[in-house]
């Protein structure tokens, strides 16, 4: 299952992607929009800028914007940055691999088969999935 903490990060940036090019936009509007709360919301969008997801702006106009074109920005990325690796296992991870202490061979274990093949279909949707196509989906739908 994904975090809260994801959920927040993708339901910010949605906001960020439907906004498209326009103002930044105020953590306090984000925060009421979404009702997400602020302080949690200011330390996710301080996560995701570190990656250059987002980026801020100072000022009485200042606010938050995407830091790079929403259809650059898959859920994945999102993901990566709020839960860490995709893998169900530190043994199928691609960004944090360890070899699983009481595993004997790695290349004949049915489980990390398994759970390869997970990690896989889950990295190949969630890699195709971007902020664009999301945000143009609830536009359609009228959630935005």
């Amino acid at each position: 299952m994904i975090s809260q903490k994801a959920r927040y990060a993708l339901r910010a940036l949605l906001l960020l992607a439907a906004r498209g090019d326009s103002n930044p936009v105020q953590i306090s509007e984000i925060a009421e929009q979404e009702k997400i709360p602020r302080k949690f919301l200011e330390a996710i969008l301080l996560e995701l800028k570190k990656t250059g997801i987002v980026r801020s702006h100072r000022g009485r106009q200042g606010g938050y914007s995407l830091g790079k074109p929403a259809k650059d920005i898959s859920f994945a990325d999102v993901l990566r940055v709020t839960d860490g690796p995709l893998a169900l296992s530190p043994c199928v991870s691609v960004i944090a691999y360890r070899k699983c202490d009481d595993c004997f061979e790695e290349s004949i274990c049915a489980i990390r088969k398994a759970l390869l093949a997970a990690r896989d279909a889950t990295a190949q949707i969630l890699e195709s999935r971007n902020l664009a196509q999301a945000a143009a989906q609830l536009r359609r739908s009228g959630a935005l």
